[in-house]
């Protein structure tokens, strides 16, 4: 890679707009007389600084990416981008080891949600609206690589829908800058939104704001321990369970919908698919809590339709200990994991078009079987579907998989047992959150995991944020050829 000027410019610009975000933080705990605003000005200030450096280091760069420049900065801009976030947590008021405050910020950045802090319902507002940011920042930063970067780099598939959303936004918005601008002002307007539901149902203000963050990004950090079932009296969950499901849908049709094509959404198979799979799931669950009759605290389906929606979108809130239920409901949840929600949006994991064009292959193999002289042609949302984007969604699958399978076994060589090990795996390659074996407890709390655990799984975060192969790629010698 001979000139990483560009590179280097934009984390710079990255990193500086990180350190202005830290004023946020800084100001609620200075309003509120807390001492610990200046953790959050000194953090501000070393952020600034260097990114500021960065900026000065790269002037006279061109922003022109080559594909490979672009694999680099989508995979290094997360990585510096999580160091400098974990520096409020190295502060004063928590303050965290460098391990936990690695994987704090790592979870908040990869919307994964899975924590190593507690006593949140008496931690000071700084620290608590600093992780719904990061999560906030998470959100709309993968939405925008989701849309403008891994169609062109042609990860996992995502090429499909290079023509699908584009394509069609051209005609509103300029290629990149606008589409950009767009998602934001869409992210924006549902935290808005969402924000002032969960305020009129009776959070404060500062909770309302907090958890909309969350909720839109599908993040899941709460400012609770007890996550929403602190807040469910209030019926707090049941508007949660549609704004989490406004956050997994994909934020490209949104702006279509928004310039006269309402029904673009709807149209889309992958968005029907995945409504029509809550539902069903959510069937499955309140049939499974009727049989089982577990004591709840809020009526079985708010409770199956919430932790269903919650799990599955990847946003990972809790409502209630899950693994009570029932002896099926933990394994009913872990697979939940491995779904997520559609290209192109906030959620996680293997994503529900991988599997549609996944079973569109095995049905034409299987009719090849039969019929081997009949042409068959393989089609997803009414379009044909290249024989690339076959192989390239099926090497994701596989790819998934096995770093998931390799980060289980490296989890538990570090003494975990083996629920914990697999499920802390599937929860870190799939932000998600939760977690489940004795280790981790039934507020699914990391903090007890060896430090290598940590490292480990925020390593699984990062790989599973950006679509496993832009971070793998960089592994391969041909990649650092010249």
């Amino acid at each position: 890679m001979t000139d990483l000027r560009p590179v280097v410019l934009i984390i710079g610009s990255l990193v500086t707009f990180l350190g202005v975000f830290m004023l946020a933080p800084l100001f609620a705990d200075l309003s509120g007389g807390h001492e610990s605003w200046r953790s959050f000005a000194i953090s501000a200030v070393i952020s600034i600084f260097f990114g500021i450096i960065m900026l000065i280091g790269a002037k006279g760069g061109q922003v022109r990416l080559s594909i490979r420049g672009a694999f680099f900065l989508t995979t290094i801009s997360w990585v510096v981008l999580c160091i400098f976030a974990a520096l409020p947590f190295l502060l004063k008021p928590v303050p965290l080891s460098f391990s936990d405050a690695i994987f704090e910020a790592m979870s908040g950045l990869t919307t994964t949600g899975s924590t190593v802090m507690s006593g949140l319902d008496d931690m000071n507002p700084g620290i608590l609206l600093w992780r719904a940011l990061l999560q906030w920042i998470g959100g709309i930063g993968i939405i925008v690589t989701a849309l403008a970067v891994l169609p062109m780099l042609k990860v996992g598939g995502m090429q499909l829908f290079s023509s699908e959303w584009f394509d069609p936004m051209g005609k509103f918005l300029p290629r990149a800058g606008g589409i950009a601008v767009g998602i934001s002002f869409v992210y924006l307007a549902l935290t808005i939104i969402c924000g002032i539901v969960y305020w009129m149902l009776g959070m404060s203000a500062f909770d309302a704001m907090c958890h909309a963050m969350t909720t839109i990004a599908t993040g899941g950090f709460s400012n609770s321990d007890a996550s929403f079932a602190t807040y469910a009296p209030v019926g707090a969950d049941m508007a949660a369970s549609v704004f989490m499901i406004a956050g997994a849908l994909p934020f490209g049709l949104y702006i279509l919908a928004a310039n006269g094509n309402p029904m673009a959404v709807f149209r889309d198979v992958q968005v029907r698919a995945f409504l029509s799979g809550i539902i069903i799931l959510v069937m499955l669950m309140l049939i499974y809590i009727l049989v089982q009759q577990p004591s709840l605290d809020v009526h079985p389906l708010r409770a199956a339709t919430f932790n269903v929606i919650s799990i599955l979108t990847g946003t990972g809130y809790a409502l209630g200990n899950v693994e009570a239920w029932g002896p099926a409901s933990a394994g009913f949840f872990f697979l939940l994991m491995f779904i997520g929600g559609c290209a192109g949006s906030t959620s996680c994991s293997i994503k529900v078009f991988r599997f549609q064009v996944a079973f569109e292959g095995l049905r034409s193999y299987i009719g090849r079987m039969t019929f081997p002289h009949e042409v068959d042609t393989m089609t997803y949302n009414g379009r044909a579907l290249p024989a690339s984007a076959l192989y390239s969604v099926l090497g994701f699958i596989f790819a998934f998989f096995t770093c998931y399978a390799v980060l289980a076994v490296g989890l538990s060589l570090t003494g975990l047992d083996t629920i914990t090990a697999i499920s802390s795996a599937a929860t870190s390659i799939a932000n998600v959150g939760p977690g489940l074996g004795s280790v981790v407890g039934a507020e699914g709390n990391f903090a007890s995991l060896p430090d290598t655990a940590k490292w480990m799984m925020a390593a699984g975060m990062i790989v599973g944020r950006l679509e496993i192969f832009t971070v793998l790629v960089l592994f391969t010698p041909k990649f650092w050829l010249s």
